[in-house]
């Protein structure tokens, strides 16, 4: 089993600075280019469990590559080149302080609020009489603040543009990305006997053009069903079976942990760390439909500095 990648404090040539975020650490080169480590270190409730999860940071790397290649023909997209499984290399935006979440289905936050009697998400009107996990007649836009810590907000499309958080033209713009992005998303997945429930898209700046940035459509951004037996479920009122990262959530809970304060995260051993790992590996099959391979796991943060610094020098 590969030693699971927890942390990175490379150097390179031109090095402006480094971000890092919740799972990703990101190298800033000469304000031009990025350099995104996708690590092993897993995520719930907001905060970063103690131990990362060896080949976590493949999986989400290699879906996302394989997505952002799958649709930049709708969007241009940051990514230029994928040096090493864990690493994707791109254009430096200057990105919009809004996610575009799209949500498919009434599921996760939409019902909890919906549950709670709320009766719009976002500024979008919900109908009455819907049950959890039942299909929109169409999908809803449901934006979020960018928040640099803490939780992102719900925010409407009028309060963005009011706040000049987006141009009226941009946020159209992105408006239209972000549907046309959801049904390709939408599409693929149905070939793979898989729904795609809901997701978030991140976009920046660059020259005046807009680039889709970040992850797409991985299990830590996304949430997917199967297509087999939604129906009866829905029908029976029964949970759905689903791909994302839920059922890391759903452990934590049973164990007593939402992330709140004064709670502690329970002890992770080495069995569980390697059933999330193998659940993960799971998804990218599922997702992809290949077999994953996985990468050399000997001296991982040689090979990834090795192979970044390859990837800048022909840049």
């Amino acid at each position: 089993m590969k030693e699971a990648i927890v942390k990175t404090d490379f150097n390179f040539p031109n090095q402006k600075n480094v971000y890092k975020g919740k799972v990703r650490d990101v190298y800033n080169i000469n304000d031009e280019y990025l350099a995104m480590v996708v690590s092993d270190r897993i995520s719930a409730f907001d905060v970063v469990l103690p131990k990362g999860i060896p080949f976590k940071g493949q999986v989400l790397n290699q879906i996302a590559e394989r997505f952002l290649d799958a649709t930049a023909d709708i969007v241009p997209n940051w990514k230029i080149a994928t040096p090493d499984p864990m690493v994707t290399v791109g254009h430096l935006a200057e990105p919009f302080m809004v996610e575009m979440v799209i949500r498919g289905y009434l599921t996760g936050h939409a019902w909890r609020e919906y549950k709670a009697g709320k009766r719009t998400l976002c500024g979008v009107p919900l109908p009455e009489g819907m049950v959890e996990n039942q299909k929109f007649e169409k999908p809803i836009i449901t934006p979020t603040t960018k928040a640099l810590e803490g939780h992102d907000e719900d925010i409407s499309r009028e309060e963005i543009l009011e706040q000049g958080i987006v141009s009226k033209e941009d946020y159209e713009a992105l408006e239209k990305y972000t549907m046309e992005l959801f049904q390709r998303g939408t599409e693929i997945a149905a070939e793979k006997g898989l729904i795609l429930v809901d997701t978030k898209y991140e976009f920046g700046k660059k020259d005046g053009k807009i680039y889709l940035i970040d992850e797409i459509h991985t299990p830590d951004s996304s949430r997917y069903f199967y297509i087999e037996g939604y129906e009866e479920r829905l029908a029976n009122g029964e949970a759905q079976k689903q791909l994302s990262k839920e059922f890391v959530r759903e452990w934590l809970m049973e164990n007593g942990f939402q992330g709140k304060e004064g709670q502690e995260v329970p002890e992770m051993d080495e069995a569980r760390i390697n059933q999330i790992s193998e659940r993960y590996i799971e998804l990218y099959e599922q997702i992809i439909g290949e077999k994953f391979v996985k990468a050399e796991a000997t001296s991982v943060k040689e090979r990834i500095e090795k192979n970044i610094e390859a990837c800048l020098k022909e840049m």
